[in-house]
């Protein structure tokens, strides 16, 4: 009898698109291995919200859509979870980890408007919707004068809400569009430097059970090294800079061969202070790579943290 390998997830196109991906790629790996999706709901779709963090509720955000998730994979209702790596919290529940990722798609956000190519063309005064904090802080340290609107649901509802006209413009990661075939839809692209994208922005994360030599072992061979080395740069920023509420975060890291290079940036969700930090590494065969990616980022985000004025770590919108 085969094995069954249960993949746990939300139910939404893009998450079931992301699910499938992890599905068809351990079936081309293990063609013994029969793999079940399984749809739960989440907080996140039964809550007013979706997106990366919420701009008026300090008990949303991240995380949102993996709580019932990791309740059932913790459970042992299924054997693994699968996430957007942006929007999970910077640390994960006890007795669960994440360390398999799938390649890297697009880590850019696409900007989305209706006549206008980029945010700079924006007439004075325009009107942007988003749910995320960081896209917030960077649109307003770039364009003071923009009005700045909670925008929410699954990507085709934000899409059409823009085009019902109840926004000028708003921004999306472009790996989701990418994912549902919605690149048609995108007005330009920013690049790593006008829009600093999200910790693990562009990557799928697949959560398991501690200890589950099981199906880390079926995952080993799905696993991105090189994604799996640059979102672990990232994330050890992240956990570093973690307020005590939801804070504008960007942490985006590159990998050429054995060169990696890391920026992390924190803003104030006005615009008004955007605080940068960079810096590069050359991984040595010595330590373990990932050791080296995990200081590299925890030294960035300590460098971020004492240059910053404390109340930037706390910001609730």
């Amino acid at each position: 009898m085969a094995q069954t390998f249960k993949i746990g997830t939300r139910g939404s196109k893009l998450a079931l698109y992301q699910a499938n991906l992890v599905a068809d790629k351990l079936r081309a790996a293990h063609s013994d291995l029969d793999v079940e999706i399984v749809e739960i709901n989440t907080s996140g779709d039964w809550k007013p919200s979706e997106g990366e963090v919420r701009l008026s509720d300090a008990a949303g955000g991240k995380g949102q859509f993996a709580k019932e998730i990791e309740s059932a994979l913790m459970d042992g209702r299924i054997d693994c979870g699968v996430h957007s790596m942006k929007d999970m919290p910077s640390f994960l529940p006890d007795g669960l980890v994440i360390n398999h990722i799938l390649p890297r798609a697009d880590a850019r956000d696409a900007f989305l408007s209706n006549g206008h190519k980029t945010l700079d063309d924006l007439p004075q005064g325009a009107v942007v919707g988003t749910a995320s904090l960081r896209r917030q802080a960077f649109i307003l340290a770039r364009r003071p004068d923009l009005k700045i609107v909670p925008f929410r649901g699954n990507v085709p509802t934000r899409i059409q809400k823009l085009r019902d006209g109840q926004v000028d413009a708003t921004l999306l990661a472009l790996a989701g569009l990418q994912r549902l075939e919605l690149e048609h839809e995108l007005s330009s692209v920013m690049s790593e430097e006008e829009m600093l994208p999200a910790a693990g922005q562009g990557a799928i994360g697949v959560e398991i059970r501690e200890g589950d030599e099981q199906s880390k072992e079926l995952l080993d061979a799905i696993h991105c090294r090189e994604t799996g080395l640059r979102v672990a740069a990232e994330r050890a920023a992240l956990q570093v800079l973690d307020g005590s509420c939801h804070t504008p975060i960007g942490a985006y890291a590159t990998l050429d061969g054995q060169d990696m290079h890391l920026t992390v940036a924190v803003g104030r969700l006005d615009g008004q202070e955007m605080h940068m930090v960079e810096d590069r590494l050359t991984l040595s065969d010595e330590t373990s790579h990932c050791e080296q990616v995990y200081k590299l980022g925890e030294t960035l985000g300590q460098r971020l943290k004492d240059k910053i004025p404390p109340e930037l770590l706390e910001q609730c919108a």
